[in-house]
């Protein structure tokens, strides 16, 4: 007699089986996706603003040595620095919160940088001059490309260039007009190894004029230090420090003191104030409505110094 087998059941999934799982999987990697985007944003977000951050210090610190170590004579005709602020240079006005707008475009200078012959002091390269002259520029312009006329992609850009002792020695020592001396420089200073900063939101130097204040009858003579600003907002301010003595144009000085006493006085040093945006602040910066207050304190990042200036 023949009996049958019971019917073995086959394996697999069923339908609603495979419907729950790919329905779980599914929201799986829609919170996998999430979170990387999430993670990927902050990343991102904290990569720019740690450069701005490191920029903005690097900036500040680079500018307070090269001052530290100015170098500058009086009794002579000689031009050591010259500082403006031109309306031409194509910079548009910059709306922001805060202390104002940038209040230098072009700053040309003597000093005794450490970093002259590419840092190789005393060895091989050094020609055994001790000042060179440095030149610091700002730009509105692309950043990648250097194009000046996509207002949308453009930030504002500052180089450094530094003139090793020996041109600076053949070409501009000795000179009476430093602007016109570094002329033969000026297209150099801008290329890309001078970048020092970019997404730059304002730099603005006070400097520090120490004057002598005669008294009134039967009152000593007294020491007093004016504060000499250049004015952003009437193109062509300048500031010239020279052997004979400080010249100025469109400058705002403070506390009453007059440009023939700021004339005879004596540089004692400058007030550096520097602040950078993130690239998501330049955006919002770039944006129709611009940057508000909120968008300023949270996406810039500032530093200020005030260095003693050697001579005057």
């Amino acid at each position: 007699m023949k009996t049958r087998s019971p019917k073995t059941r086959s394996s697999g999934f069923t339908l609603i089986e495979l419907m729950v799982s790919m329905g779980i999987t599914a929201i799986i990697i829609t919170v996998l996706v999430t979170i990387t985007g999430v993670a990927t944003d902050t990343w991102t977000r904290s990569r720019s603003q740690l450069r701005a951050s490191r920029q903005a210090k690097v900036l500040i610190d680079t500018m307070a040595k090269d001052f530290e170590s100015l170098v500058s004579r009086r009794g002579d005709n000689m031009e050591w620095m010259y500082v403006t602020m031109d309306s031409s240079a194509n910079l548009p006005q910059v709306v922001k919160s805060g202390s104002g707008n940038s209040n230098v475009a072009s700053l040309t200078f003597f000093t005794a940088a450490t970093d002259r012959y590419n840092g190789q002091i005393g060895e091989a390269a050094d020609a055994g001059g001790d000042v060179s002259c440095v030149a610091y520029r700002m730009r509105f312009q692309d950043p990648i490309t250097g194009d000046t006329g996509d207002k949308d992609t453009s930030t504002f850009v500052f180089y450094r260039m530094l003139i090793n002792p020996d041109e600076t020695f053949e070409k501009l020592l000795g000179e009476e007009d430093l602007d016109t001396a570094f002329s033969s420089f000026e297209n150099e200073v801008t290329s890309e190894e001078n970048f020092i900063c970019e997404n730059v939101h304002q730099v603005t130097i006070t400097f520090l004029v120490e004057v002598t204040r005669e008294a009134g009858s039967g009152g000593s003579a007294t020491l007093e230090t004016a504060r000499v600003v250049l004015d952003s907002t009437s193109g062509g301010s300048e500031f010239r420090l020279k052997g004979s003595g400080i010249d100025l144009q469109n400058v705002e000085i403070g506390n009453g003191f007059t440009q023939d006493e700021i004339a005879a006085g004596r540089l004692t040093g400058v007030e550096l104030s520097v602040s950078v945006l993130s690239d998501a602040g330049m955006i919002r910066r770039n944006a129709a409505d611009g940057l508000t207050d909120k968008d300023y304190a949270r996406q810039s990042y500032h530093y200020s110094r005030v260095v003693d200036v050697p001579g005057g």
